[in-house]
């Protein structure tokens, strides 16, 4: 049976940069097909801080997310994993409480804290120390809660980058080299 990679971007965090990026090619090299979710905010994206617009944003981006899936035939299946970054985290740990019966694992980039009440399981996760899209303490919290193994980048920002090019290309390697330890423990 077939192995099945979803990638799920942030608002701003598409899937062409490169933690989605790398992280997709590595699922591929590990025999997964990969499927990016396409999704986007009509109107006004600038919504940290605001629990109503985080809301909405939830929910209109988790209604695409279903479109997205749609067509998908998950009794082909054996595995399904989840690529997810900052507000797709909270996307792919919700649409994974439909998928009931199936192997599912989840790579977490920079996970807010409203992804932990859906439980991920079976996950890795990443996030710096200086991440203003979330309180990075509750984040760690909620992940050694729920034994979800977090990663944590000291001053990197929710893009996990600090502003040096070399330094950031240091992190997004030891990213990647975690990421692709954790899809050969599938």
């Amino acid at each position: 049976m077939a192995k099945l990679a979803i990638i799920f971007p942030g608002i701003g965090y598409t899937c062409d940069k490169p933690l989605l990026y790398y992280a997709e090619d590595l699922a591929a090299q590990s025999g997964y097909e990969c499927k990016r979710i396409a999704y986007a905010l009509p109107g006004e994206t600038r919504i940290r801080g605001n629990l109503e617009k985080m809301e909405e944003a939830f929910r209109i981006l988790y209604a695409r997310a279903e479109e997205c899936l749609s067509d998908v035939d998950w009794e082909g299946y054996e595995e399904v994993l989840l690529i997810s970054k900052s507000i797709g985290t909270v996307i792919a740990a919700a649409y994974a409480q439909k998928l009931t019966g199936m192997r599912i694992r989840h790579v977490l980039y920079t996970p807010l804290e409203h992804t932990f009440p859906f439980h991920p399981e079976n996950a890795i996760g990443f996030i710096g120390t200086a991440d203003s899209w979330c309180v990075p303490s509750e984040v760690l919290r909620l992940a050694k809660e729920q034994g979800i193994p977090m990663h944590v980048y000291d001053g990197a920002n929710h893009s996990l980058e600090k502003g040096d090019v070399l330094a950031d290309l240091s992190t997004i390697r030891d990213v990647m080299e975690k990421t692709s330890e954790f899809l050969k423990l599938g």
